[in-house]
């Protein structure tokens, strides 16, 4: 097994010409990994992710092969996936506002380009979900908008047309999933890539309380912050402490990691079904079942 990359929250190896991605329990906010991990909390996304892979997997193949093929040190906190070669385009659907989606629709009225009625506000449902893509493929590093004329330059119209289409239905199907479950998914990044045999592919994860907005629906409330049931809640509280979104982090007082963990396995159960167990709380033998 050979190491490949350090992630700000995942580690990447090579395994027999596959990939192996495991998750740590590591938080990043405004890309800082702070220093105080949450119990849990990658096996958690993971756990999250291959159930949406095994659940969407008619709408677009995805790069998992495995959850049980892994070594045994990372299990449960691991997939194994076919390699990609990943498309620099960060995919996000939204389907309410937040976020910088909320800041980019104050400053001009418009998301990535796609105009938006007059009058919303904090946490507004749009009129329909929208496709708002972003690269990291900048001088500073950190996510910027970009237009659907600007995937199509990229990648081409055909590519673009597809990624965009992809990204609204995964996000259409999850949302309909999750208000059956009394949660909103307010908004979702997704990433993809193309497989040996040039198929285009969803990687990274998907659906997760690190790559979405997830709010109770029964407290949704527009013209307000949200109950966040996602790694917004870490990024609220590291504002208070005065920190400037620059290395390193603070770090998390006890009280802030049990809440984020009670956060992420609420999701989980409500999404999935299944009761959370780790290793303190299952039988030997037992586990999620995927």
């Amino acid at each position: 097994m050979k190491h490949l990359h350090s992630g700000k929250v995942r580690d990447l190896y090579e395994i027999d010409g596959d990939i192996l991605l495991v998750a740590s329990d590591r938080v990043s906010v405004y890309d800082v990994s702070l220093p105080t991990p949450v119990p849990d909390k990658g096996a958690l996304l993971t756990q999250l992710s291959a159930w949406w892979f095994d659940k969407l997997h008619w709408i677009v193949p995805n790069h998992l092969i495995s959850t049980e093929d892994v070594p045994k040190e990372f299990y449960g906190r691991a997939i194994r996936c076919k390699p990609l070669k990943m498309i620099q385009v960060e995919c996000i659907a939204r389907g309410y506002l937040a976020g910088l989606g909320l800041r980019e629709y104050q400053a001009g009225g418009t998301v990535s380009g796609v105009p938006l009625p007059a009058g919303l506000m904090e946490g507004s449902r749009l009129p329909e979900p929208i496709f708002t893509p972003t690269t990291k493929v900048s001088d500073t590093g950190h996510d910027e908008f970009i237009t659907f004329d600007d995937v199509v330059n990229d990648v081409g119209r055909e590519t673009a047309e597809r990624l965009r289409d992809l990204t609204l239905k995964i996000y259409t199907e999850g949302a309909m999933h999750a208000a059956q479950n009394g949660i909103v998914i307010a908004d979702t990044k997704l990433e993809f890539g193309v497989d040996a045999d040039g198929v285009l592919t969803l990687g990274d994860e998907i659906l997760t309380s690190d790559s979405s907005r997830f709010w109770p629906a029964d407290e949704w409330e527009p013209g307000r912050p949200q109950h966040a049931f996602d790694k917004q809640f870490v990024r609220d509280w590291s504002l208070t402490t005065g920190w400037d979104k620059t290395p390193p982090g603070p770090e998390m007082p006890d009280e802030i990691v049990r809440a984020t963990r009670s956060r992420y396995i609420e999701v989980y159960e409500r999404m999935t079904g299944n009761q959370w167990c780790s290793g303190e709380s299952c039988d030997v033998g037992e586990k999620p079942e995927l």
